[in-house]
């Protein structure tokens, strides 16, 4: 991809993302974003990590487990937002991908105005999975990046008529696809039986819920003691990803009478790995069930707790996916629709590889114009004076986008104060999931008593 200005230097992309699954998302869409130059190009493109602090902020392990995304572990930070703003300004980055939550892509869109750079990157931002809930929320609070990248037809056809529906320009969404769809098609093997149940850390959100598939899950265990059955888990207890979980399946299981069958497991890993094993995945709502019926695997969505959208199973209707664990346990296998599958960005007919030439492209002219426009976000202080103030301060703004008094202090970066700053910093962290996890749960079931 040709660069804006000199085409000896490196292209240089940011990707500021906030828990383990954006990290994924964004590293992946800046790789696939920046592939594929043109003949005769020799342009190099160098990405950088950088990690929004905060209580999703990934662990090492987390990151591990992502996979390879390209990005070596020696370009990736830690950063709070305003560090992150200093960094844009004092780094010169031609593309800025952010794959963040819909409220801090808006305090980023705003602080990016603010600095009021000569020539500023190209911002690019998306979602990192199925959109089943606060769409025009999470769409308006995107809007004003330059690129607002949709995962299927579908999803590119919804979020326009939002856009145009409050009177927003909408010629930044820009279909393309999921950028971690891959490996090999499924191809059963002699001997192998394998279910995986890909579990979600906030659906379903209560203890009942959540024991009842676990019970179930372990039910199916026992009833094909031939199958083996994973239970794919998204986090270590203590760990947060892009949602909070405060029932993890671990803890449940723990408790579950009987104890396990020999033929369960829980499994952690890259979902790309528990899958190259699937002979049919199960799940609520799981964006996984996208990756697996990109590989053509068995895949079913359960209507055990109904078809809600706070469950966001309702995404899947018309899909042919739909059904139950009695029906699962009698061997029943859900046949995708075709119709349904063409308008979801799956892509399992092999046009994965040209899913994003359209993005591409349309970064490619941005990056060749001149000067870009303005950033100019759908809400401003004078279109949203009780509500966009309040997502700046989160991030330690002021309605204007420039730092609040005292955000911009430098960091500690090594010695005694250093090392102290961090340790309290991880003491907070600890304490903050420790009340998620363990007090919060307490306290809302005393509140029901």
């Amino acid at each position: 991809m040709p660069p804006r200005t000199d085409k000896t230097t490196a292209l240089r992309v940011a990707v500021l993302a906030d828990s383990d699954t954006r990290w994924k998302w964004g590293a992946l869409t800046a790789r696939r974003l920046t592939t594929g130059a043109p003949a005769g190009s020799a342009q190099r493109v160098e990405i950088s990590g950088l990690l929004l602090r905060g209580r999703a902020t990934p662990t090492p392990r987390q990151l591990a487990e992502v996979g390879d995304v390209g990005i070596d572990a020696d370009r990736v930070r830690e950063v709070t937002a305003v560090e992150f703003l200093h960094a844009v300004r004092d780094e010169g980055y031609d593309v800025v991908v952010l794959a963040l939550v819909g409220g801090a892509v808006q305090a980023m869109l705003h602080g990016l105005a603010a600095l009021r750079l000569p020539a500023r990157p190209v911002v690019i931002t998306g979602y990192v999975g199925v959109v089943y809930e606060k769409l025009a929320d999470g769409l308006l609070l995107r809007h004003g990046a330059d690129v607002v990248l949709a995962n299927s037809r579908h999803d590119a056809e919804r979020f326009r008529a939002v856009y145009e529906g409050v009177g927003a320009d909408a010629s930044a969404v820009t279909e393309a696809a999921l950028p971690f769809l891959g490996g090999e098609p499924h191809r059963p093997q002699e001997g192998r039986d394998t279910v995986v149940f890909a579990a979600q850390p906030s659906v379903p959100a209560s203890r009942a819920d959540r024991t009842y598939l676990l019970r179930r899950l372990v039910e199916h265990a026992r009833l094909h003691p031939n199958r083996e059955v994973l239970l794919k888990l998204r986090s270590k207890p203590g760990e947060h990803t892009t949602h909070i979980e405060e029932l993890p399946y671990q803890r449940l299981a723990e408790k579950l009478p009987g104890g396990l069958p020999p033929n369960f497991r829980l499994v952690y890993g890259h979902m790309g790995e528990v899958l190259d094993q699937a002979d049919l995945l199960v799940t609520v709502s799981s964006t996984a069930a996208l990756e697996s019926l990109h590989r053509r695997i068995p895949t079913a969505i359960l209507t055990d707790l109904g078809v809600r959208e706070a469950l966001g199973n309702h995404h899947f209707v018309g899909s042919g996916l739909l059904t139950s664990w009695d029906h699962l346990d009698g061997g029943h296998r859900p046949e995708p629709d075709g119709a349904w599958l063409a308008g979801q960005g799956v892509a399992a007919d092999g046009t994965y590889a040209t899913a994003y030439d359209h993005a591409r492209a349309r970064v490619e002219v941005l990056l060749a114009a001149t000067r870009l426009p303005d950033l100019a976000p759908y809400y401003t202080p004078a279109t949203a004076p009780g509500y966009l103030p309040g997502i700046l301060a989160r991030h330690h703004l002021a309605p204007d986008g420039h730092p609040l008094p005292g955000a911009a202090a430098p960091r500690e970066t090594g010695g005694v104060r250093g090392a102290v700053r961090d340790a309290v910093r991880e003491a907070a962290r600890g304490a903050y999931r420790q009340g998620v996890q363990r007090v919060a749960p307490v306290i809302r079931r005393m509140g029901e008593l």
